[in-house]
């Protein structure tokens, strides 16, 4: 089945820049050029309607909702964006009246930001909310983004938990059932400047068909059809493969002892670079033997 929605997710640090500075304009030569050129523009051009893309800021997962939510506003309008609102559903019964049901069945784009993935899924999961949310990306033109605890709820199996310093003791990374826009993914955020590589090598070895995503900040992936993966922002995405991993002590040892692991797949995407999920293909857009590849494939 093609899956008409697009699935936009971010590692974290979307507002890098501070919308909240009172002379925005002043000095949006220092703090736009993410927003112009990166991820919230390409959200923007991906929409339905562009510009007129009814938007709806999502702010669930998050503790100070009316503090995150009026800055993506300012964000989105300050790029052009002339439709956007803030939704805060902070208690599951919310999720279930016919109000909130309206602005989600009107919505072109959602952006779920940041906060506690477990707070998300705990309060929309089941809800006829969640349901519809699956509807429209499944069947309409429509774009799912989630910036840090938006993007790691996306996917069928989530992180929630785990220390970054101790994620290669067996047990200390916790997994929990997401939101489940995307199947055969585990995504973990702020990748690289938390040194979460062991977090997700972990979660890969318990159950190597899953592949891996880890979403530097500032950096995201869109992805078409669950299946096309085009890195966007300004940072690296690295993905873990455990399909071709040999040997593992993962089963022998006990709790809170070290795990090893005997061949594990990563690969390091940037900008524009591409990732087929069915062929578990890498392209690299400005690859350095681009040239020869192609004379190669002339002869």
């Amino acid at each position: 089945m093609k899956i008409r929605g697009k699935l936009i997710i971010i590692g974290g640090a979307v507002d890098k820049g501070s919308f909240t500075e009172t002379d925005l304009d002043r000095n949006a030569a220092n703090n736009l050029n993410f927003f112009e050129t990166g991820i919230l523009k390409r959200i923007l051009n991906e929409s339905k309607h562009k510009s007129d893309s009814r938007i709806e800021v999502i702010t669930t997962a998050s503790k100070i909702p009316k503090e995150i939510g009026p800055e993506y506003v300012k964000a989105l309008h300050y790029l052009g964006a002339k439709n956007v609102d803030v939704l805060d559903l902070d208690k599951r019964e919310m999720a279930m009246q016919p109000e909130y049901l309206e602005r989600l069945r009107n919505a072109d784009v959602v952006m779920f930001t940041g906060g506690d993935q477990l707070r998300l899924t705990s309060i929309l999961g089941g809800t006829p909310f969640h349901d519809l949310l699956l509807e429209k990306y499944y069947n309409e033109d429509f774009i799912y983004a989630g910036t840090s605890a938006g993007a790691a709820a996306a996917s069928n199996n989530m992180i929630y938990q785990g220390s970054s310093s101790e994620a290669l003791l067996k047990g200390e990374v916790k997994i929990t059932s997401g939101l489940g826009l995307i199947d055969g993914v585990i995504i973990d955020t702020h990748f690289v400047q938390r040194g979460r590589i062991g977090r997700l090598f972990q979660a890969v070895v318990g159950n190597p068909k899953v592949l891996g995503i880890g979403l530097g900040e500032d950096t995201g992936l869109l992805i078409k059809n669950n299946t096309e993966m085009e890195a966007i922002g300004s940072g690296l995405v690295i993905l873990v493969d455990g399909r071709e991993i040999k040997d593992t002590n993962l089963t022998q040892v006990e709790l809170g002892q070290p795990i090893s692991i005997s061949h594990l797949v990563t690969h390091v995407m940037s900008k524009y670079d591409t990732f087929d999920l069915k062929t578990h293909k890498m392209h690299i857009q400005s690859s350095q033997y681009a040239e020869k590849l192609q004379f190669l494939s002339d002869d």
